[in-house]
């Protein structure tokens, strides 16, 4: 079944299970263990109910005629008439108190030594304990000791409970497999009351409840069970005080309901041991039909189980955001696809057989390796020749992720139709494309906004044939001797402090701070947000050494840029700042991880030139040849932040950190700058999605899937979030209120016109032709970067970092642009706003 779990069912109430590539030391094995305090499905616990209660009061024995009608039933005979009291004397003496309430519990120990019975299932063998029985009666009588002597002969460990809330406290203490309640008396306590209370536990799953009641007379009519059955009890007995019936009656429990209920728990402990297999695997029926996947099935084939369960593998499952066509039968094969499978059959092998490879004779035919070295001579010369070649690639160790991928799809196609077979065999010439993120585009007549906007941000523009390049002044050199004199954080102008105060929330509006600050908004509130985060004292440097790190890097951004200057990369350092305050953004990362996102906000633009990568490659600048058109200004931003930092110890914030925790910060920092670059949009946001939404979701919808949201905390899944969170800060502007966002689409309208503008000027292919400043409509603009940038990525983030007011104002400066495209407005706001 894939991974060949071993079960072992310990009598410590331990399963232990293993996968068959796994060793045997004791750290690679998954334990679930089930105790009175957290029991868990599937789990069977025995514990000594004797030797785990202390002896609080003796009780008397029974009465002498009770003695003596107890020694004829169990047949004692006249060659034990002299042990026989002692005996008898000794057991109802030994009937203890168990429970906090003196008296109302008594335990037995049993005369007879029954050893543990051995139960196979199917290749299994569990070993069961010796029966527990549970007898709640209020009062001792016949019918009690009737049962009480019957677990004597039987072998079973047998409590007695007087009242309701003892016999609750010894059931959770012992999880005993049968219940006794004495259903003939009312006055006392109300059975079905007592019954329905311990159905409510966790414990009492496999535990089977027996009614005692009274006898019918001749005259009455006899009751229904049903009563009996809605209250939770599983059998009645009717009242009879024989001990040979009271013993039959629960070896009748015992080798029926009990021994099901054990096979059953057993059966539960499989489950267990193929939920914790890292094998994807699952289990079918003889007509194919799914009826178990496992968590790793799920994971790996992007399915819930819900969605599968009841499905034959025949059928494609369709949902409302599949479309009947190819290439969603793709998908949905790719899905369906399946490493381990195990069909439930009756044990002939030679009936499902046929079945199962019904399609094998329409399926074209294909090499496997494997079989190559099989045809001997036979084989073509071409593949003699690559054998030992093929051999070694087979026998590899080292599998990439897209190596087991289409293994997967290799498996699937061996039991499909013809057809999907086929369409599977293009899913795999796509798989060995590089592109397998970015969406594709349709034609420009569709939607030129969308097409112009995306393929300027995502692509690394036209080679052009000119011999001109692009250079723009960069402020790598720049003497400090202009820069204002530095300032502590204590010595803020009033109208600027006043503006700070607010700067944890959201609408914070960072023109007025741009204003106030004449331009150099970054060093000011950059000191704030840092000082808040007790940066200075995580890297150990001084208050002087960060503001003039501030300075420096405010420094190298352009003014004269109408987007990507100081002021948007001081919005970005706010927007990362309010995301790293959030609950579940906050518990997933550490220190080091929130100085890198504050530090790499800050620098991620510094030195931008106004201009996209777009630009650059098609107009040969010196940073397009300098990294290989990949990546070019996200590269230079990280690189030349690095640069000013290290090149002045004035200004080198990282000067007091030892080595390893500079190369971890600095990793970090390269790493979250360069997911800021769009190419890779797409591939962060579904790495996103699949890696920390869905394994959440999955909890929260109370999935067995083993995601639980501790994965986020995994070093993998913290890299995920910093970047979603940096990019998420990047773009902001849709999300900001309605003033803050018509200016920054302003801002960042007024830029690709001037790019356009120079592209018209230097004959450089225009890569954005939408963004003419005489014809182009912000508005569209607008709704084409929400719908296909903006949305699905906030709708990620919102769902992990929980943002209402964000999506209340993504929502409603949306409204707002389709509002004006609806009028065929072009300017940013409503005629009546204006």
């Amino acid at each position: 079944m894939g991974c060949a779990p071993s079960i072992h069912v310990s009598q410590s109430g331990v399963i232990y299970c293993r996968d068959s590539d796994e060793s045997n030391s004791p750290h690679q094995t998954t334990s679930v263990s089930q105790g009175p305090a957290a029991p868990l499905p599937g789990l069977f616990v025995q514990t000594d109910a004797a030797d785990a209660i202390p002896p609080s009061r003796a009780s008397g024995p029974p009465s002498a005629a009770r003695v003596r009608r107890a020694r004829a039933e169990l047949g004692s005979g006249s060659s034990a008439g002299s042990a026989a009291p002692a005996a008898t004397t000794s057991r109802g003496r030994r009937r203890h108190c168990c429970s906090s309430a003196e008296a109302e519990t008594q335990t037995s120990y049993t005369s007879v030594k029954v050893s543990s019975a051995e139960v196979r299932i199917g290749p299994m063998r569990l070993t069961q304990d010796p029966i527990q029985v549970l007898l709640i009666f209020a009062k001792e009588d016949s019918q009690s000791d009737g049962f009480w002597w019957a677990c004597d002969r039987a072998g079973y460990r047998c409590n007695i409970a007087r009242t309701p809330e003892s016999a609750l406290e010894c059931f959770l203490d012992k999880h005993h497999e049968i219940i006794v309640i004495d259903h003939r008396q009312t006055q006392n306590f109300d059975a079905e009351a007592v019954c329905r209370s311990i159905r409510a536990t966790n414990p009492s799953e496999h535990t089977v409840i027996l009614a005692v009641v009274s006898r019918v007379s001749d005259d009455h009519e006899e009751a229904s069970v049903l009563p009996l059955l809605h209250a939770g009890f599983n059998r009645r007995f009717m009242e009879n005080s024989s001990i040979i019936a009271c013993y039959n009656e629960l070896i009748q429990i015992e080798h029926g309901e009990v021994r099901s209920q054990f096979k059953l728990r057993a059966c539960n402990s499989v489950f267990t041991a193929l939920d914790h297999c890292h094998e994807a695997i699952e289990i079918t029926s003889d007509d194919h039909v799914i009826q178990y996947v496992n968590p790793a099935f799920e994971r790996m084939m992007g399915y819930h189980k819900g969605e599968l369960l009841g499905k034959e593998l025949a059928d494609l499952p369709k949902s409302d955001k599949n479309r009947a066509d190819l290439l969603d039968t793709i998908n949905t094969c790719i899905k369906k696809g399946k490493i381990h499978k195990i069909h439930r059959d009756s044990g002939d092998n030679s009936q499902t057989e046929p079945h199962s490879f019904r399609y094998k004779n329409r399926r074209k035919e294909s090499i496997d390796v494997k079989s190559i070295s099989s045809r001997g001579s036979d084989a073509p010369s071409l593949q003699n020749r690559r054998y030992p070649s093929m051999a070694r690639i087979h026998s590899m160790t080292i599998e990439a992720p897209i190596t087991k991928v289409i293994n997967i799809i290799n498996a699937a196609q061996e039991n499909s139709p013809v057809t999907v077979a086929e369409a599977l065999d293009r899913v795999l010439e796509i798989l060995r494309t590089t592109e397998l993120y970015s969406p594709q585009l349709g034609t420009k007549d569709e939607d030129p906004h969308t097409s112009d906007l995306v393929g300027g941000l995502m692509t690394d523009g036209l080679r052009r044939l000119s011999g001109n390049e692009y250079v723009f002044t960069k402020n790598v050199h720049q003497s400090h001797s202009h820069l204002a004199m530095p300032i502590t954080i204590n010595d803020v102008p009033p109208c600027i402090s006043q503006l700070l105060d607010n700067e944890e929330s959201w609408d914070f509006n960072i023109f007025e701070l741009e204003a106030v600050t004449h331009k150099r908004p970054l060093v000011y509130l950059g000191l704030k947000v840092f000082t808040r985060f007790g940066v200075c004292e995580f890297l150990n440097c001084s208050e002087t050494t960060l503001r003039a790190w501030f300075q420096v890097i405010e420094a190298n951004y352009h003014s004269s840029n109408a987007y990507h200057n100081s002021t948007h990369a001081a919005d970005v350092l706010h927007a990362t700042a309010f995301f790293l305050g959030k609950e579940r953004v906050k518990g997933s990362l550490d220190q080091l991880d929130e100085v890198a996102a504050l530090i790499a906000a800050t620098v991620h633009d510094v030195d931008h030139p106004g201009r996209t990568n777009s630009f650059l490659c098609n107009a040969g600048s010196e940073l397009a040849v300098l990294y290989n058109d990949t990546a070019v200004l996200e590269s230079h931003h990280t690189a030349l932040a690095f640069q000013l930092t290290v090149k002045d110890t004035k200004c080198n914030i990282f000067k007091n950190i030892d080595r390893n925790h500079y190369r971890t910060l600095r990793q970090a920092i390269i790493d979250m700058v360069l997911a800021t670059e769009m190419t890779k949009h797409f591939e962060h946001v579904n790495k996103f999605v699949n890696s920390i939404n869905k394994p959440m979701a999955a909890e929260i919808e109370g999935s067995d899937c083993e995601c639980n949201p501790a994965g986020k905390n995994f070093p993998e899944n913290q890299i995920l979030i910093k970047r979603m969170m940096i990019k998420c800060a990047d773009v902001a502007n849709p999300c900001r209120p309605l003033d803050l966002c018509i200016e920054w689409a302003g801002r960042i309208s007024e830029e690709y016109f001037a790019q356009t503008d120079e592209e018209k000027r230097q004959g450089l292919p225009v890569v954005m032709p939408v963004f003419d400043r005489n014809t182009c409509s912000i508005p569209k603009s607008q709704i084409s970067f929400i719908d296909y940038f903006i949305t699905d990525m906030f709708d990620a983030w919102d769902a992990f970092a929980h943002l209402p007011a964000l999506m209340q104002h993504l929502a409603d400066n949306y409204k707002h642009w389709k509002t004006l495209d609806d009028l065929k407005c072009k300017s940013l706001r409503l005629p009546s706003d204006s």
